[in-house]
């Protein structure tokens, strides 16, 4: 088992700005990804950062330019920095572990912490 544990949400007004982390703990055979996706109300959960072992990144258009995913392997933790926060923005984020274990791919999410952009 994979434990995922997210933290850095809150509260932050338009153009603020947050960073998210999220650490992988546990039996842990070899983290191919890591990312962040988001769901708001009413929305389908989408992605919006993902990191992969040899640092290939993607990321969702609506967020380019204004966040930035980032990842320490030896620790098995990604952050997310966001910066020129939007409302629409607003959204649990959930923290996604993919890994490689023997012949599977195996995914992992956490709970998801709660990012609110309102004045």
């Amino acid at each position: 088992q994979v434990q995922v544990l997210e933290s850095g949400g809150g509260l932050v007004q338009p153009g603020g700005s947050l960073r998210l982390s999220c650490a992988a703990s546990g039996s842990i055979f070899s983290i191919y990804a890591m990312g962040w996706y988001r769901q708001a109300p009413g929305k389908q959960r989408e992605l919006v950062a993902r990191m992969t072992r040899g640092f290939v990144t993607n990321y969702a258009d609506s967020v380019k330019g204004r966040f930035t995913i980032s990842r320490d392997n030896a620790k098995n933790t990604v952050y997310l920095q966001m910066n020129s926060l939007e409302p629409e923005d607003t959204a649990v984020y959930l923290c996604n572990v993919e890994e490689d274990y023997y012949l599977q791919r195996r995914t992992w999410w956490g709970q998801g912490t709660q990012v609110t952009v309102s004045s």
